[in-house]
């Protein structure tokens, strides 16, 4: 395949990476473990964690969950927000030689249920805040292994006043029975005298079950091998390089860890590319708190905020955030969802930094493209094939498409997942003889290399023949001053088929749904405008900000 795109590189981009300087992911954080020991590796609610810290406890706690007698490739799941823990807890799952599958916290039973049998979970590493959930269908799963941690655990003294302002002033932990569960703080003690067996993993080894948010249809486990997940870390530092190395060089860099850690872009962009920088990473446990989240950013100084559109839009939005010290962030990242111009704009106006739109999935560990770093301005697409990345453009009979031309975006290189989890038949429908991915996504690729996303096949709304891609529509709605966020989706329609609907918050309170017609009138073409809008206080989301279009379609079956 003709890599075109290469010659849009920046320069000192490699083409190609070697993932096979690392015989595991194991491997790649034992060596930024000794070679950044002394460095801070995370902080969280005023405690920090060196890299020296997390070597020792996650050797513990490996150490541990080895003596319950699992065996290798055992599937460990880990359902916590952003909490020392959480890393401490992961790189022991992965240094016994066992598979992380990450859980929403937020899942509910069914969920939950969902999950724990589909990945044949073993054992759970839990915060307490969850674990009602957790004992509502533990007798229905395999999981035998139970650790149970408190908010304030890993947070010294500190801690104690946590758990107690955690557990009864705010009442955040439901009550829970679980006869046979150790608590953290227990485990970590038993550990103190175990020693851990080191275990011979390969790049063919599945380091993670990452479940896709099941969006189109039950979820999936996308089993990412340590191959995977070392070849994108690597693919990230190499595309991050020209803004790292641009004066001021800031070493180490410290990193707002906002997003989830048990969600694939903050896992890869934050917890494990920080590991390979040798990072500091600052976790937020709710960044739904912009105020609290406004709060500690300004303890801190910070070089790369990845976030999705909505916290973008959340934080410029916020009077406090404009107060904040903007001169060291170097990198922003976009992806999740599509980055708005009218978000972007403002962002850069404050920070002085634009949003580098990336692209991926849980299928890909996650990224597959992304704008330059240093792009200065906001292209509108979500940029270049990552270096050993593969691109192409297929149509409804996995035909490769000429430039220019609309159709389904697939990708293949190191990163693509071996499939999903005991789902043959699922993985055969996604990927092709050979060897690319097809990820669901519409979109066309420039003569440049870069690839704009047009929208999800399913979200495409057709009015009386004519594609409406739900994405457009919304980026347009939202350059509109008087709207904070929107969706748009396609309702029955007599005459057309379907028709859009737009569900608007509104940031001007007074504004009407006749102002917001008469401003579409001027950006969009006729078949393109809304025909009715839907005010809200807020939209349906997923945990990491993401608006679930497919709620508002459930509605309006419902209705």
């Amino acid at each position: 395949m003709d890599k075109f795109w290469l010659k849009s590189y920046p320069k000192g981009i490699p083409a190609e990476i070697d993932y096979t300087q690392y015989r595991s992911l194991v491997h790649l954080l034992e060596e930024s473990f000794r070679k950044y020991a002394a460095r801070q590796a995370y902080a969280c609610m005023g405690k920090f964690m060196t890299y020296a810290e997390l070597d020792r406890l996650s050797l513990q706690l490996g150490a541990w969950l080895q003596s319950r007698g699992l065996a290798k490739g055992a599937r460990v799941a880990l359902m916590m927000p952003n909490v020392l823990q959480y890393p401490v807890a992961l790189a022991a799952v992965l240094r016994a030689g066992y598979t992380v599958v990450n859980v929403n916290p937020l899942y509910t039973p069914r969920e939950l249920e969902h999950q724990l049998n589909d990945s044949g979970a073993e054992a759970i590493i839990i915060l307490e805040n969850f674990a009602h959930t957790l004992e509502q269908v533990l007798p229905a799963t395999k999981v035998r292994h139970v650790v149970v941690a408190g908010m304030g655990d890993m947070l010294g003294v500190k801690g104690l006043l946590v758990n107690f302002v955690v557990r009864h002033v705010k009442k955040l932990v439901p009550a829970f029975t679980l006869a046979h569960a150790v608590s953290f703080k227990r485990a970590m003690r038993e550990a103190a005298g175990m020693t851990l067996r080191p275990v011979e993993l390969g790049h063919d080894d599945i380091a993670f079950l990452q479940y896709t948010g099941g969006t189109t249809g039950v979820s999936k486990g996308a089993a990412l091998s340590h191959r995977n997940v070392i070849a994108n870390v690597l693919q990230n530092e190499a595309w991050a390089q020209p803004v790292l190395a641009r004066e001021p060089v800031i070493d180490p860099i410290t990193i707002v860890c906002a997003l989830p850690l048990y969600h694939i872009f903050a896992l890869t962009a934050c917890g494990l590319l920080g590991a390979r920088l040798g990072a500091m990473n600052l976790l937020i446990p709710n960044p739904r708190d912009i105020g609290g989240f406004i709060k500690e950013l300004s303890k801190h100084e910070f070089n790369m905020l990845p976030a999705v559109n909505t916290l973008y839009n959340g934080l410029v939005n916020h009077p406090d955030f404009a107060k904040l010290d903007f001169s060291r962030l170097k990198v922003c990242n976009g992806g999740g969802m599509a980055v708005q111009k009218a978000v972007n704009d403002k962002w850069k106006k404050v920070t002085g930094v634009s949003i580098a739109e990336g692209y991926g999935l849980s299928e890909t560990s996650p990224t597959a493209t992304c704008n330059p770093a240093d792009a200065t301005e906001f292209s509108g697409t979500i940029g270049l094939p990552l270096p050993s990345t593969e691109i192409a453009i297929l149509d409804d009979d996995g035909h490769m498409l000429p430039l220019g031309e609309t159709g389904e975006i697939a990708i293949r290189g190191p990163q693509v997942m071996t499939g999903y989890w005991n789902r043959p038949d699922e993985t055969a429908k996604v990927m092709t003889p050979d060897g690319f991915f097809k990820s669901g996504d519409i979109g066309i690729m420039d003569e440049r290399g870069f690839v704009r996303i047009v929208d999800r096949k399913k979200d495409m709304i057709l009015v009386s023949g004519f594609n409406v891609y739900p994405n457009e529509v919304e980026a347009v709605v939202a350059m509109h001053p008087g709207v904070l966020e929107c969706a748009c989706i396609g309702v029955p329609d007599e005459n057309s088929g379907e028709v859009p609907k737009l569900f608007v918050v509104r940031r001007d309170p007074s504004l009407t749904a006749d102002q917001l017609l008469s401003y579409c009138r001027e950006q969009l073409t006729g078949y393109k405008r809304p025909k009715y809008i839907e005010f809200r206080d807020e939209l349906p989301k997923t945990n990491v900000g993401k608006i679930l279009r497919r709620e508002l379609r459930d509605e309006k079956k419902a209705a």
